[in-house]
């Protein structure tokens, strides 16, 4: 076959195009996901006071889950034109690649610093470098396995999900397929992690304070999912844009099987 070139097909430049957003994408939500923010204050509305399971709190997440529901978005288009085998090699591929970044924050914490880098900060109100650079990346191996586990797992559920639906109900609804293969994915990974991370992990959450916050963070990524819907369709046209009609026709056909 001398002459061609893989790149050359679209329908290759695309599948490597999804990829490496929803890596890029999973890897940044990983490394800012240690910021934890107010979302009431951050609308500029009064704080919700949630109450569940005898724990009260106010809508506090990880920044992460601003970037997450693009992975939702990524993986139902790699499931609709790639199917099966195309999520799960990119599901391996981004938990891979997050534990190799992993290790390499891991090496650059240990790095000894330079001794004027350590005060470089100061006028910043960073009165220590080399912790300040510790605490941002040197997240927990309890978090670190816990979200590369719950990751993996939601992802690998997703894909079942999504062709049971899909299979039930043909090419109709392609909202309902995206959506409830990510409810039922997100709830097991909502709690997954948490689990994994902080009953397991050093601070051994008990159980109430464990279900509200997976509670909480399950209802949240419920509504993203439901919000990210025209992301999806507008999303869909510009692939039949760019592939042609025919072409995608033909990969939703092989996805299928």
């Amino acid at each position: 076959m001398s002459g061609v070139n893989v790149l050359d097909q679209r329908a290759t430049r695309l599948f490597v195009v999804l990829a490496c957003f929803f890596v890029a994408d999973a890897l940044i939500a990983e490394f800012v996901g240690v910021k934890i923010f107010a979302l009431e204050k951050t609308l500029g509305t009064e704080p919700f006071n949630w109450n569940l399971f005898g724990q009260q709190g106010s809508l506090s997440f990880t920044v992460g889950v601003v970037l997450w529901p693009l992975v939702f978005v990524m993986t139902d288009i790699v499931n609709e034109y790639y199917g099966p085998r195309g999520v799960r090699f990119i599901s391996w591929l981004a938990v891979g690649l997050i534990s190799y970044a992993f290790l390499g924050a891991y090496l650059a914490i240990h790095l000894a610093p330079a001794e004027w880098w350590i005060k470089a900060g100061e006028s910043q109100g960073v009165p220590d470098m080399q912790s300040a650079f510790s605490a941002i990346f040197g997240q927990g191996m309890w978090t670190i396995v816990g979200s590369a586990t719950a990751f993996l797992i939601g992802q690998l559920v997703d894909v079942s999900v999504f062709h049971a639906i899909r299979r039930a109900t043909g090419e109709r609804w392609v909202w309902l397929r995206a959506t409830g293969s990510t409810w039922v994915s997100q709830f097991i990974d909502s709690f997954v992690v948490l689990y994994i991370a902080f009953v397991l992990g050093p601070q051994q959450w008990p159980t109430d304070l464990f279900l509200a916050v997976g509670t909480v963070n399950y209802c949240y990524k419920a509504s993203m999912a439901i919000l990210m819907i025209p992301v999806i369709y507008g999303v869909r046209r510009a692939i039949r844009a760019y592939l042609g009609d025919a072409a995608a026709h033909a990969l939703e056909e092989a996805a299928r099987k």
